[in-house]
C-alpha cells in the first residue's frame, strides 16, 4: 500500500525531502510522482492541462496495482482531487493542500491571473526560469521555502517547466474551469484529509477551505502559522498530521 507524493508549481520532488525523513520511521513505501515539466520530462505532445495531469497521475496508479495513500500539495494537491473524483478506486485515502480553490468564490491570485496572461506570462517565466540557479532559489526564499531545499528545487527549473506552468494556469483561467471539482463531495468516497497552513495566501480564504474541505467529507489538519511550503517549514508537524490521519484508516 504505497505512500504517493505529488508535488506542484514551480516544484520538483525535492520540496518533500524533509517530510519524508520524518516520515520514514513510521513507512517505508513512499513513493515521489514528478508531473511532466516539473522535475520530469515534458514530453511532446503533452498538453499540460488538468485534464492532461489527471490522466498522468491515473497511469501511474494504475501501475501499482494496489489503491495508493495519496498526498498532493500545490497544483500536486489538485491532480489528487481530481483523481479521487473520477478514479476512486486507484485511492485508499488522500491528501489535499488545496481545497480552497474548489470553492465556487475562489479567485486566482495575482502570480497565477499573470501567467494566464498572454504577454505577461511569458515574459514572468523567462524572467523566473531563466536566471542563474542561485537567483531562481533566491526567489523560492523570498516565497517562503526553506533554502537548503530551494536550492535543490532551483536546480531542477527550466524552460520547459515554464512552458508548463503557462499551459496548466490558462486551462484554469476561465470561470468555471476548475469544473473537474463541482461535484467535489464525491471526494467522500475516500477518507480525506484537508491540510490547513493557516499562513498560505493562494489557496483560498479559510472559509473557502473549510468549506471545501466540509464538501468533500474531509478530516481537516490545520498547520498553525505555517506558509505554502510548509513541508518544508516544519515537516516535523506535517508528518504528525498525515500519520495520525493514516492510524484512523488502518
Amino acid at each position: 500500500m504505497p505512500a504517493v507524493f505529488v508535488h506542484g508549481n514551480p516544484e520538483t520532488a525535492a520540496v518533500w525531502e524533509p517530510l519524508l525523513a520524518e516520515l520514514a520511521a513510521v513507512r517505508s513505501d513512499m513513493v515521489c510522482l514528478s508531473p511532466p515539466g516539473f522535475g520530469a520530462p515534458l514530453p511532446a505532445g503533452f498538453g499540460a492541462t488538468q485534464a492532461d495531469y489527471r490522466d498522468w497521475l491515473v497511469k501511474e496508479l494504475m501501475a501499482f496495482g494496489e489503491p495508493a495513500d495519496l498526498v498532493g500539495h500545490d497544483w500536486g494537491g489538485a491532480h489528487v482531487v481530481n483523481v479521487v473524483l473520477s478514479r476512486p478506486a486507484l485511492v485508499r485515502s488522500w491528501a489535499s493542500d488545496v481545497l480552497g480553490i474548489y470553492d465556487p468564490g475562489y479567485e486566482w491570485h495575482e502570480l497565477a491571473r499573470r501567467w494566464q496572461t498572454p504577454g505577461a506570462g511569458e515574459n514572468d517565466v523567462a524572467a523566473r526560469f531563466g536566471g542563474t540557479a542561485e537567483e531562481r532559489a533566491g526567489a523560492l526564499v523570498e516565497r517562503g521555502m526553506s533554502r537548503q531545499v530551494a536550492a535543490r528545487v532551483a536546480a531542477g527549473q527550466d524552460e520547459a517547466m515554464g512552458r508548463a506552468v503557462l499551459a496548466l494556469y490558462r486551462s484554469a483561467a476561465e470561470p468555471g474551469a476548475l469544473g473537474l471539482g463541482s461535484e467535489l463531495e464525491r471526494a467522500a468516497a475516500r477518507p480525506g484529509l484537508a491540510v490547513l497552513a493557516t499562513a498560505d495566501g493562494v489557496v483560498g480564504t479559510e472559509e473557502q477551505r473549510h468549506r471545501s474541505a466540509a464538501r468533500a467529507g474531509a478530516r481537516s489538519a490545520v498547520l498553525e502559522g505555517l506558509g505554502h511550503w510548509w513541508m518544508t517549514e516544519d515537516p516535523a508537524a506535517g508528518a504528525a498530521a498525515l500519520t495520525e490521519f493514516w492510524e484512523t484508516i488502518r
